[in-house]
């Protein structure tokens, strides 16, 4: 897939791609020339989520890029939300600007997208960091389709829908191929305040060729919100390995 990029010139600061699967609104920040990092938001979410201390303490050294992800903020509602499809567009922005290898961060959903790109494009991924991420296996009991919120949110509950049949019964190479990702990666939990089982993120670590496991005490769900400082000291060090 391949895109062009183009400026949006809204009040938020949004650029825009337009690729085969849709347009993807992203933000920018940060240094004209260094190791780009793109950002990849939970559902229901969208780029501007990513505001505060880590955009402050990556700008001066990285290129950052947050995006919009299809069904999400002001990027296209298409309806198809396979986990194939976001891999697809985010390997469609990375080639539309240009970008060989990139420093990707997830949050929850955003972490599943990023390490599942790592699997089929190993060499396009420097770095890996995973907030909150999660292990894809069947659960022992399926998982409800949550409830909808009321008034009209800010993306496509098509994709709540999707996921939710997705989480149920999950490709098995989301898991049998973890081993295969070669980037040096980082998790990143929100200790016994969050509502995902921490020791999903020990066995990730444990089956990842190069991955290590910081748990921010307090951090929640929403460690880069709730514990924002202590996020992005735990990116940026890691980071700093490799500079």
């Amino acid at each position: 897939m391949s895109g062009n990029a183009s400026g949006t010139g809204g009040a938020s600061g949004t650029k825009a791609v337009r690729t085969d699967g849709g347009r993807l609104v992203y933000r920018a920040w940060g240094a004209e020339a260094g190791r780009p990092v793109v950002l990849l938001h939970a559902l229901g979410e969208d780029g501007e989520d990513w505001r505060g201390p880590l955009i402050s303490q990556l700008a001066a050294d990285h290129p950052i890029y947050a995006l919009d992800l299809r069904g999400h903020g002001d990027s296209d509602w298409p309806g198809d939300y396979a986990l194939a499809r976001f891999r697809e567009d985010l390997l469609a922005f990375l080639d539309a600007l240009a970008i060989d290898r990139a420093i990707l961060v997830g949050h929850s959903f955003g972490s599943f997208v990023a390490y599942l790109f790592a699997q089929d494009h190993g060499e396009r991924v420097e770095r890996l960091v995973l907030e909150e991420t999660g292990v894809m296996r069947p659960p022992r009991e399926p998982r409800p389709l949550p409830e909808r919120p009321p008034g009209e949110p800010r993306f496509d509950w098509e994709v709540v829908v999707q996921w939710c049949a997705q989480r149920n019964a999950p490709d098995p190479a989301w898991w049998d191929r973890l081993p295969e990702i070669t980037a040096p990666t980082l998790l990143i939990g929100g200790g016994e305040t969050s509502h995902l089982p921490q020791e999903d993120l020990v066995t990730m670590a444990e089956r990842l060729p190069d991955a290590r496991l910081v748990t921010i005490d307090g951090g929640g769900h929403l460690v880069h919100e709730d514990r924002p400082k202590e996020f992005a000291t735990a990116v940026v060090s890691f980071l700093a390995e490799s500079a």
